[in-house]
């Protein structure tokens, strides 16, 4: 070896570091940052989702709240959901709702600045409701045809008949990020922490970037700098981080970094849907801000990660297809299928994988067989699906090698998908009965009588 190369590697520390202060394995990652003092989850799943997906019917809607109320666990992180109540269907929801009586999430009313929105939410014994009020000019101009004070005029009066009322608000700041944030935002929150003042009611606000136009960086002008648009709101009308909410959509596939921009930025509520569903390219993931909350805090709240399987597979039951690439819990996102990566998984899990799923999310993390997933994969899928404590000796056996070649033959003939399991399943029998019988009663119970 070359002498200046060996003097460099000669000061290479013999001492392994495996930054387990960051990458316990066992938990998610940790992500040690400023942030904002509270942080809250809030879900938009049986309104913003079912608007941009299809209308849920009584009995899914209660069930996905349920499921909500399951994985917030008791802690109050999933703090809130929101709800329509235009139709008899959306009235039955809430009522079924309200009469489960769960602590968490809350379920707010979702209604239009006017009168007769206003009054359903009386009618059906709200006492908090989230508001639209659209801000930008885009709005105020052409949806409107009103001038900028006749507007925010209209939207005031009918907070403050939800004040008279004991109705609390949060005011959505729709279309956020092409809005005039001194010449229309900042006057309009202080007006509105101004009447809160007078009802002794605390408002809330939504700062919503409903085309997902916001960007993350602070180096961005307003209003499009998600982190400069929260602070800024924040530091020139005083309304307390706690009070912010922020609801992006990802049409420019920003919409977690720019959740987690206004978190940072001081807005403590992140408005989301589960897995994104939404209008047009979607809203935030609840489950994604669900995991960065356990790597900002640690979970000390205690929610229920494995609850999000649960949540996935009555879903998918009900027609929605997640993508089989969708991070954490997607059907290929703890799945391999290179040989190489399937080797290092077998010496040890941590080598492909960055946090355990079947601790933290009950997934296990599974292996696909195409011709590069070499004989160590067939003997890795062998010992997942029976369930085997790790045993190097299947992949130096030799019936693993018969099973591999019968694979290689079905690619050579023009196959091109990864076996399914129960061909894997038929491929064991055929060429290792004997383990087959031996074990077979270890299998998932969908595979158990595979002929």
């Amino acid at each position: 070896m070359d002498r200046e190369i060996f003097e460099i590697l000669s000061k290479v520390p013999d001492e392994l570091n495996f930054f387990r202060e960051t990458y316990p394995f066992t938990e998610l990652p940790r992500l040690n940052i400023p942030k904002a003092k509270k942080l809250y989850i809030t879900d938009a799943t049986l309104r913003d989702g079912q608007q941009g997906w299809r209308p849920l019917t009584v009995k899914e809607s209660v069930e996905i709240y349920k499921l909500l109320s399951e994985l917030d666990n008791g802690s109050g992180v999933i703090f809130s959901s929101e709800f329509f109540l235009y139709t008899a269907k959306d009235r039955e929801v809430i009522r079924e709702v309200k009469d489960l009586d769960l602590k968490y999430p809350k379920p707010v009313a979702w209604i239009r600045a006017t009168m007769e929105d206003l009054r359903l939410a009386m009618e059906n014994g709200m006492d908090k409701v989230v508001m639209l009020t659209s801000i930008s000019d885009y709005h105020i101009y052409f949806k409107f045809k009103l001038g900028r004070r006749q507007v925010l005029e209209k939207y005031l009066s009918v907070i403050e008949e939800a004040f008279k009322n004991g109705i609390a608000v949060r005011a959505t700041l729709e279309d956020a990020t092409r809005a005039d944030v001194y010449g229309t935002i900042v006057p309009f929150v202080k007006a509105l922490l101004k009447l809160g003042e007078k009802y002794g009611i605390e408002p809330e606000i939504k700062i919503a970037d409903t085309l997902g136009l916001g960007v993350p960086f602070e180096e961005a002008p307003l209003p499009r700098s998600i982190p400069k648009l929260v602070r800024t709101v924040i530091s020139e009308t005083g309304i307390p981080g706690e009070r912010v909410e922020f609801h992006g959509h990802n049409d420019f596939h920003l919409v977690v970094a720019n959740h987690l921009a206004a978190w940072k930025a001081g807005a403590s509520m992140s408005n989301c849907t589960l897995f994104g569903i939404g209008e047009r390219s979607g809203n935030c993931p609840l489950d994604a801000m669900v995991l960065f909350y356990v790597q900002l805090t640690g979970n000390e709240s205690g929610i229920n990660l494995k609850v999000f399987k649960k949540i996935r597979d009555f879903l998918e039951c009900s027609g929605y297809v997640l993508p089989e690439f969708y991070p954490a819990f997607g059907a290929n996102a703890f799945r391999t299928k290179a040989g190489i990566h399937i080797d290092g998984l077998m010496k040890n899990p941590q080598v492909y994988l960055p946090y355990d799923p079947t601790s933290i999310l009950g997934l296990p993390y599974l292996v696909s067989i195409t011709p590069y997933s070499g004989r160590a994969g067939v003997a890795f899928w062998i010992r997942m699906m029976f369930r085997l404590e790790e045993d190097g000796m299947l992949k130096t056996d030799e019936r693993i090698a018969k099973i591999y070649d019968e694979i290689i033959k079905m690619f050579s003939d023009g196959r091109v998908h990864p076996l399914r399991d129960e061909e894997m399943v038929r491929l064991v029998k055929k060429h290792m009965p004997d383990f087959y019988e031996k074990h077979r009663n270890k299998l998932p119970p969908r595979l158990r009588n595979v002929t």
